[in-house]
Order: structure tokens, then C-alpha cells, then sequence
């Protein structure tokens, strides 16, 4: 309860401060967060005083058990928000333009006919309120990372020349759902030899080329999401191979130790890429350093060259992975998450990084 009091009171003054008496939410995660409640086909409608969870008969059992008691639980049209807005004369209806569709939008603008409101559209609100992750919230991407990384440990020892990549990837969801996981974060990625210099290569039902392998993948704990990336190697490394691995966690070493409160997300960035670029892998680092991680596994923040003048703040949760793809040949990325903090920040990845050869 006091959490959600907590978050209704930030959440309230930022409605104030861009002039809406109400904010339509429909968006699974924002959904969750204003809420808590995982709503798969549902919305909430919040005001300045008041706050209502709109599930169909599919889930209102489930949603009168895990809504905030902050908010009431009923069924669509019971009541219905335009008489919501009468009763409580609102005039002004925040919506999330980076989420609803347009024929949603319109549908919902069709449901006032006869009423005088406006629709202001919310921007980055939500999105920016969710980038300050509260103790609870640390503490679920935690465990959830925990699972993530008990997984990586048990594929090291059951992992065989014979699996496919579409094994491989299948054998860490499975690990990593039947010890706490909702679902995994994303789709599994899982990809070896010379598809290993796919940053977002899909796993394929081929055994296990020789070479880098590459596995990132998350879990999920209470709606929250984790994401690591680890590259192995199949048979033995190279000179070669050995020199672009070392190179990557060089480069990603250098940009963990420097991330804190108030630093430049662009420096960051910049560390990283500059020890790449400066071994000879120019051009090979095509993505940006890192991301925010929490009920959506990319949020805000960004490290990349190009956030300008963006700086990180105490309460921001990002990851940090560098890797270098050579198209034809091999990749590898390794990836870890941070919380940043008043005086630095914690490396809230626990898993080995040294080079792994199976």
C-alpha cells in the first residue's frame, strides 16, 4: 500500500504539472505500474483522486486479488468513463500517444460524444516515472537476474556439440521458467559461428557451429524483466578470437567503472566504443552501449552516442554491453545491468566473464 501511495502521489503531480484531471491508461506495462496489475486486456482510468481497473469477466476475479486496493475493480462499462468524467467533472484526459492507436484514440475520443473534453497526449510521463526503480522494483530484477544467471550456469554443463541453437535457447527458458520465471524477458537469442555476428540473430535449428556462441536472454519476476548477454566458445579460441574477446570486456570493464550519477550517457557510450575502435574494430560496434531495464525489458535511459546532453541519475537501472560483429566471420557481446546510485553504482549481475571455451 505504501508503495502505490507513494507512486500515486508522484504520478498525480505530474499530471498536474501538464494540466490533465485524468490519465486513460491501456498499456500492459503502464497498466502494471499504476495499478499492479498485469491486465493482458484491460485499462485503468486515474484521477486526481480516484482510480478505476476496467477488466472483462476473464480476469476480474484476478484483478480484485492483485489490484492496489488504491483502485476500484470493475468491469467495462460498469461504470462507464465518459459517466466517470461527468460525475467527476472532468474536463481534460491525459492518453499515452507512444502506445494507443489511432483507431483506439478515436474510439475512445467517439465515447464523449455530447461531452466538451480535450485529449492531451502524455509523452514520456509514465515512461520517465518508471525510470527510478524503488527498492522493490530493484529487488525483483534481481531475482529475476539471479534465475537468468543460474540458467547460463547450468547450459555451461549440460551444453553438447549435438544441440541445435533452437535447443540451446529452448533449454534456457525452460531452466530458467521452471525455477521462478514468468516467461523469459524476450525471445531467446541464440547463435553461433558466423551467425554469432548477429547482434539480434535468431536462433536456428542447426547444431552448434564451432566458434563464438553467443546466448542473451533474460527472466521475469513480478513483471520485471532481466538481460544478460554471454559469449562462449565452441571447441577453442583463436589468437584472433581471444584478442576481439578480451578486446570487448576491456571495453566493457572501462565503461562499468565509469558509470555514476551525473555522468554523460554519451561518455559512457564513448568509452566503450573508443577502446573498440582504437584496437581496429572500427565500425564493428553498430549499436548503442546500452539501455533502461524494468517492467519493459528496453526503456529509458539510453547510452549511445546519441543522447546529447542526457546524464544518468541515482535510481536508473541500465546495461552495459559492448560487442564487436564481424558480418561473415564471428561476434560476441557480453552484457551485465547497473543501478546507479548517489555515489556510484552496483553491479547488479553476478556471472562469470572470463572466456569459456566447451
Amino acid at each position: 500500500m505504501e508503495k502505490m501511495e507513494k507512486r500515486y502521489e508522484l504520478l498525480r503531480r505530474e499530471m498536474g504539472k501538464i494540466g490533465v484531471d485524468a490519465i486513460y491508461v491501456s498499456s500492459a506495462e503502464n497498466h502494471q505500474y499504476v495499478t499492479d496489475f498485469d491486465n493482458p486486456d484491460g485499462w485503468a482510468f486515474i484521477t486526481m483522486d480516484k482510480a478505476w481497473v476496467y477488466a472483462d469477466p476473464r480476469y476480474i476475479e484476478a484483478a480484485r486479488a492483485e489490484a492496489t486496493s488504491l483502485c476500484k475493480v470493475c468491469l467495462p462499462g460498469e461504470p462507464t468513463i465518459p459517466s466517470v468524467c461527468a460525475e467527476e467533472s472532468i474536463r481534460t484526459i491525459g492518453y499515452e500517444d507512444f502506445k494507443l492507436t489511432c483507431a483506439e484514440l478515436e474510439r475512445l475520443r467517439k465515447s464523449f460524444e455530447g461531452q466538451d473534453i480535450r485529449f492531451v497526449p502524455l509523452g514520456g510521463m509514465l515512461t520517465s516515472l518508471r525510470e527510478f526503480k524503488t527498492d522493490d522494483e530493484v529487488a525483483s530484477i534481481v531475482a529475476a537476474q539471479r534465475i537468468a544467471e543460474a540458467a547460463f550456469d547450468h547450459i555451461c554443463k549440460v551444453l553438447t556439440y549435438d544441440m541445435t541453437e533452437v535447443e540451446v535457447a529452448a533449454e534456457l527458458e525452460y531452466y530458467m521458467k521452471k525455477h521462478g520465471s514468468q516467461k523469459p524477458s524476450f525471445d531467446t537469442i541464440c547463435v553461433s559461428g558466423t551467425a554469432s555476428s548477429r547482434p539480434h540473430g535468431v536462433p536456428r535449428n542447426v547444431k552448434l557451429e564451432k566458434g563464438f556462441l553467443t546466448m542473451d536472454f533474460g527472466a521475469m519476476v513480478n513483471g520485471y524483466h532481466s538481460d544478460m548477454t554471454r559469449t562462449v566458445v565452441i571447441g577453442k579460441a583463436d589468437s584472433d578470437m581471444k584478442r576481439l574477446y578480451d578486446t570487448v570486456l576491456k571495453a566493457q570493464l572501462a565503461a562499468e567503472a565509469a558509470v555514476a550519477e551525473g555522468k554523460k550517457n554519451f561518455d559512457i557510450d564513448k568509452i566503450a566504443r573508443d577502446i573498440i575502435y582504437s584496437a581496429g574494430y572500427e565500425g564493428k560496434f553498430g549499436h548503442g552501449l546500452g539501455h533502461g531495464v524494468g517492467l519493459e525489458i528496453h526503456e529509458e535511459p539510453r547510452l549511445s552516442p546519441k543522447t546529447g546532453d542526457e546524464v544518468l541519475k541515482a535510481g536508473q537501472i541500465v546495461t552495459v554491453e559492448p560487442g564487436i560483429y564481424i558480418e561473415g566471420l564471428y561476434g560476441c557481446r557480453i552484457e551485465d545491468m547497473m543501478y546507479v546510485t548517489e555515489t556510484g553504482a552496483d553491479l547488479l549481475t553476478d556471472c562469470p566473464k572470463e572466456l569459456i571455451e566447451l
